[in-house]
This record gives C-alpha cells, structure tokens and sequence, in this order.
C-alpha cells in the first residue's frame, strides 16, 4: 500500500490524519516539523507527504525543495489566493484548505496517488527508452523528461551527417547541444566553426560565409575563405539563423542543394562537404509562411529539430542546475564549498528565469562574488520576484460579488480565504476568449504548462484557438 508521511505540528491533527489513513490500509509515519521531517526520514521513499503550510521553524512548502520526485500536498488554514497560488507555484502538487472533511481529504489524497502512479509509469517507460539512448553532455545538468528527449535525439542523430535544427529560448544552451552533436558525431577530429548570424552586419554576412576573391569588391585587397569552406568535413553551426538576410539565404540554400559554394566574384565551384546544425529563438516555420524566411531553406536546415525547454518548464532540473553552477562558480573563484539558504532555494525555484541558464548563471556568478561567508542568501541573489499579488481589481466580477460584503466589513480579498480553483476557472472563463494563452498564464503567475494541466484537471480545456 501507499506510504504517507505526515507533517503537522498539531498533535490532535497528526494523529486524527493517521487513524484516517491507517483505516484504508495507507502506510503512515507522521512529523512535527519540516526539520524533524528531513532528519529523521527519508523523503524520497514516500509516495506522498501531506504538511502543514504553517510549521514551527520552515513552512511547509521547504519539503517541497527536499523531496525528490514525492509530491507533497499543503493544508493550510491561510486557505487565501496568494498563499496557495504559491504553495503551487513552488512546486506543490495541490493544496487543501482546513477545515477540511474525512472525506474530501481522501478523494483529494487518491486523486493524487491515482494520478502520480500513472505518470510514474510513463516516466519509467520514458526513462528506459531514455537510457538506450543515454548520453552525457557536458556542462548540461538535469534529468527532465523534456532533456531526456533532447538527451535522445542528439545520440540517435549526432553519427549521421544529416542537417540539424535546434530551437529554444535565449539562453537554454543551444550551443552546448551543437557542440556534442559535433563531439559524437565522425567529424570530431575537426573543429566546430560558429558563426551567429544576428553578429555581422548584412553587407559583411555573404563574404563571412561564403569567402571572397581578390578584386571582388572595393577593399578586397586579398582572397579570403569564407567559414563555410573553412568547416571543410567538419560541422558549422549557425547560431540565430532567423537573422539571415534573404540574399545570404538563396546563397546557403544552393549550398545545401550542391554541396559547393562560389567565392564573392569568382566563378569557379569549391566543392565542401559540411555538416551545418543552425540555432534560433524564433519560429521559422511561421516566418516561412510570412514571406521572412525561405520554405525551401528551412526544409533544408530543419531535417531534424531539437527543441531545447526553458528553465521555468524543466521542474526540478531548476534547483539541480542552480547547484551544479554554484559548485563549478566557487571552485572556479577558489572559494570554499558554498550553498543555498531555504530562502534562496525557494527563490530560485519560484522565480521565472526570462533569461534562462545564463541569466541564472551570471545571479550565482554575482552572488559568489559579493558573499561573504559560505552560505547564498536570497538578498545576494537580487532576484527581481514578480510574484501574483491578486487585488479585488483584479478578479473577475463574479469572483468580486464573493469578496463584496467581506471587503465592507474591512476585510482584504487575501483573508475572504477565496478559493484558488475557483478562481482559476472563473478567471480562465471570462478572460480566455480575449487573451491568449501566454497572456493567460502570465496574469495568474504560472507557466502555459501549469495553465493546461490545470485546464485538464478542472475540465476547461481551450475552446478556441488564440494567435499566441
């Protein structure tokens, strides 16, 4: 049977929760704390641990941080908008509101072990097809299932030759992934030329790929190769190929239809046999329909695509990564062995990381610097957290009429104790037919994923398709 652990300071409350439990057959253990929880058990050995928000020492929402792949349910009495928007937005796998009944206690608690059994399950089917594929890419930390699927596709598609695009957000490390395609590929013993499309200005970006003769134009004082015939049996990456000029992209694309290029003002074919991998942040395919982009050249480059997911989307890998830059960060400083406070944690994987991997690499980077002692405070940080503060301006109408007769009596809409999926849905509701569903997600302080599985879980999925 499942196995619970219980973390309630109340002993009225731990123990009606263990009888509870006992009773259908659940494995119980209970805690007084998050400090007695984490120092006398194992977190990760159980299927599910139910705390307090409110505890003596750490609030609740630190086991969150601490325990692996359980998914920990809060109870709070703060039942209010914010706090639990962000016990979820920690990480949490639901929350419950107290008082709370026997049974809604064991529907909620079902729900969830149903739920994270099934996904076990596909995880574990992921992670074996995952492992066959295994590969290790240096510089890159976490284990998401998303990575895993990145981990797959450059070990299935690093041997072959054939052209590779990789997409993802500014700062997700696209170029990691073009040096170990390259570093696994049979073109090893060369190495990787980059060139970043947005760098070089339109007029230099044909002579900088393609070479130039002597004379071709005015300053042409010598011949030069251009990077393309450069990376002769070796790999190109083209990094921000979404700026390449139209003119530059007939010339790339006759490239890769012939395996040869022609210098700026000459005549003659060089034939080169190149493995080009290209980067962007953009959607090609959307530009190709917009008259930016040439179809045929994105074809062309787009043989295999690698999607790369943004750091607010990678779950745990966020504080695995934050630990692995901070080692690497005070070894490179020659600093002694330094760690993150629990505010510090809870900031770093409540924060949304618009720059990705390297804006959180230069926040480490800085606080190392500027620490004075061994421990990585939030303050260090300097983290700007927009974290969603809900006003009664805010709320739909309907949400407001709730809230009125409270709000009379000098009561703020945070201590009404609204409920949050109710909220949600009558937010969702009333706002999905005029905003999109980043704007959506942006206003309720979630990622688009965590929007969509909500939507799934509250049987409101998207009825009409809005331009994103």
């Amino acid at each position: 049977m499942p196995s619970i652990l219980i973390v309630e300071d109340e002993t009225i409350i731990r123990s009606a929760l263990k009888r509870l439990f006992n009773a259908k057959g659940y494995e119980v253990e209970e805690a007084a704390s998050v400090s007695e929880a984490a120092t006398q058990h194992n977190l990760e050995n159980f299927d599910l641990i139910i705390s307090d928000l409110r505890l003596p020492g750490a609030p609740g929402t630190d086991l969150i941080a601490q325990s692996g792949d359980t998914p920990v349910l809060i109870m709070t009495s703060y039942a209010s908008m914010k706090s639990a928007i962000d016990s979820m937005k920690l990480g949490a796998v639901d929350y419950i509101a107290k008082p709370f009944d026997h049974q809604e206690m064991l529907a909620t608690v079902e729900k969830i072990l149903t739920l994270n059994q099934a996904n076990d399950h596909q995880e574990s089917l992921d992670k074996e097809d995952a492992d066959k594929a295994s590969i290790e890419i240096p510089k890159l930390v976490g284990n998401c299932k998303a990575m895993r699927n990145v981990y797959r596709y450059v070990k299935k598609a690093a041997p072959t030759d054939c052209n590779i695009l990789i997409h993802g957000e500014t700062g997700t490390g696209k170029e990691l992934i073009a040096k170990a395609v390259h570093q696994f590929s049979d073109r090893t013993h060369k190495p990787l030329l980059t060139i970043n499309c947005a760098a070089i200005p339109e007029t230099l970006i044909e002579s900088e790929l393609f070479g130039y003769e002597k004379g071709a134009f005015t300053g042409a004082n010598t011949s030069r190769t251009g990077i393309i015939e450069a990376a002769d049996n070796s790999t190109l990456f083209l990094d921000e190929i979404g700026e390449l000029p139209f003119e530059a992209q007939a010339r790339l694309l006759r490239f890769l239809q012939e395996g040869e290029i022609r210098r700026i003002g000459s005549v003659t074919p060089i034939k080169v046999n190149v493995r080009v991998i290209s980067a962007t942040h953009r959607n090609l395919k959307q530009l190709s329909r917009e008259g930016k982009f040439r179809e045929d050249l994105y074809y062309r480059l787009n043989v295999i695509q690698i999607d790369l997911p943004p750091l607010r989307d990678r779950g745990k890998d966020v504080l695995e990564i934050a630990n692995a830059a901070l080692l690497r960060l005070s070894n490179k400083m020659q600093k002694p062995q330094m760690q993150f406070t629990p505010s510090a944690i809870q900031a770093i994987t409540t924060y949304g990381w618009p720059g990705n991997i390297r804006e959180m690499e230069n926040v480490i980077e800085r606080a190392v610097i500027l620490s004075d002692s061994n421990a990585i405070d939030h303050d260090l940080l300097a983290i700007d957290l927009e974290l969603v503060e809900i006003t009664p301006q805010e709320m739909p109408a309907t949400a407001k009429e709730t809230t009125g007769t409270a709000e009379k009596d000098g009561l703020t809409a945070e201590e009404t104790g609204l409920s949050l999926e109710d909220y949600f849905q009558r937010f969702i509701l009333e706002n999905q037919d005029q905003m999109s569903e980043t704007a959506l997600a942006q206003k309720l302080g979630i990622s688009r994923k965590s929007l969509w599985e909500r939507r799934q879980r509250l049987g409101i999925p998207r009825t009409k398709k809005k331009a994103e």
